[in-house]
């Protein structure tokens, strides 16, 4: 088992806690876990990067070749086209579909979908709407991780312990609606597979 994932967004947005989770995860699992986190400007609105390398055996090196990431984990649908030069051929993009406009030049949302949904293996959806129907508009994040969840290779049980765990000190309130927004994207995920 192998999974190379480019985890990508702006500051703000919870990329490095889908990172965390998924790392809990793959750890409790006894995989081996190696991640490379690349900030911009980490403060809101800059963009952030992470690799994030796991396999069940020993991994050499925490950046991602280009070309051979299995997958692209976007909070933000901009910053998911600046990495799809890392994408395999047969790789998954999941990305959320509401942009987070940090630039004067930020590109016309209909060329940015238009770009996304030429891609073979894409679940595109607007998390941010999502999280707030679940009244937690800042578990977007979740939401994306939950779409991502059927195609990383990780029991979904071991994710929602990782987040029971990392989340508890907030609160139980705050594992719920992280849960919910969790279950809420892999529900979406796999309808569209179907």
């Amino acid at each position: 088992m192998k999974k190379d994932i480019i985890l990508a967004g702006v500051g703000g947005q919870g990329i490095l806690s889908i990172a965390a989770i998924i790392g809990t995860a793959a750890l409790s699992k006894g995989l081996y876990l190696k991640q490379a986190e690349v900030h911009g400007m980490s403060q809101r609105g800059g963009d952030v990067q992470s690799n994030l390398r796991i396999s069940d055996r020993e991994i050499a090196s925490d950046l991602i070749p280009m070309g051979k990431a299995d997958m692209i984990i976007s909070v933000e649908p901009m910053e998911s086209l600046r990495y799809l030069p890392m994408l395999s051929t047969d790789g998954w993009l999941v990305t959320n579909t509401k942009p987070f406009v940090n630039i004067k030049n930020y590109p016309e949302m209909d060329k940015l979908m238009t770009e996304i949904e030429k891609l073979p293996k894409q679940i595109a959806i607007d998390a941010d709407e999502i999280a707030r129907q679940l009244g937690s508009p800042k578990s977007a994040n979740m939401v994306i991780l939950g779409a991502a969840s059927p195609f990383l290779d990780i029991e979904y049980g071991l994710l929602q312990d990782a987040i029971r765990g990392i989340f508890l000190k907030k609160g139980e309130d705050v594992v719920k609606v992280n849960l919910d927004a969790l279950e809420a994207g892999r529900k979406l995920a796999l309808n569209r597979l179907n």
